[in-house]
């Protein structure tokens, strides 16, 4: 309901008189409404289902794509005896598998962080500093060291250099082996997301449908 207001000017600057001259009510039909419902519904269907679609591309693709990168590695999880000489039983049901899903991933990524942890005394790649030992084998020689000495320093150095390459490798695959995870985390939750959107597609066309019926009856 509106309102319409007559303002005229009185005497002095600036001063104005209000005067009501009535109220004008606007009233929309009842079939209007109802087609414009119907129409927003039209469109939300073709949203959630157009949604669902490309969400259910987005999963296929992620677990596809996880599927190809993994099984083209050939990693296999150990026998259950050596995972369970291992103290590893929390993986005994991946014993024997080969590593394709991402769940199967980040199990084996695990795996490989409790062989790393017994390099180095739980050092990562980036903390061992074997530059720094290979410097010490330099300064000895340059300071006339004994070859004992010298040969005490180079020892050290490469067990430094072997336990870097190692780590460096080691965190690379369990690197790789999480993105997998994460990707494969990622598709499953486009593929539930998929499967809302095309429920509350169908849910739609079923309003829509209804919408139609009581168009169709208020025209009658």
């Amino acid at each position: 309901m509106s309102r319409t207001i007559d303002i005229t000017e009185t005497d002095g600057p600036g001063a104005h008189e209000v005067t009501e001259i009535g109220d004008a009510i606007v009233a929309i039909p009842r079939r209007t409404i109802d087609k414009l419902l119907v129409g927003f519904g039209v469109v939300a269907a073709v949203v959630f289902a157009v949604a669902g679609g490309l969400l259910t591309w987005g999963s296929n693709f992620s677990e596809d794509y996880v599927y190809d990168e993994l099984s083209s590695q050939n990693i296999f999880f150990p026998p259950e005896e050596a995972l369970r000489e291992e103290g590893r039983d929390d993986l005994v049901e991946f014993a024997g598998q080969q590593v394709t899903t991402g769940e199967q991933a980040e199990a084996y990524a695990s795996f490989i962080d409790g062989h790393l942890q017994n390099i180095a005394d739980g050092q990562t790649y980036a903390e061992i500093d074997d530059r720094g030992a290979w410097a010490e084998v330099e300064a000895a020689r340059e300071a006339g060291a004994s070859e004992d000495e010298i040969a005490e320093l180079e020892a050290t150095a490469q067990q430094l250099t072997q336990q870097r390459d190692t780590l460096f490798k080691g965190e690379t695959l369990r690197g790789l082996l999480l993105s997998s995870y994460a990707w494969s985390t990622i598709g499953r939750i486009a593929g539930i997301a998929a499967t809302v959107a095309f429920v509350a597609a169908g849910l739609m066309v079923v309003l829509v449908v209804l919408g139609v019926v009581q168009v169709a009856r208020n025209r009658a």
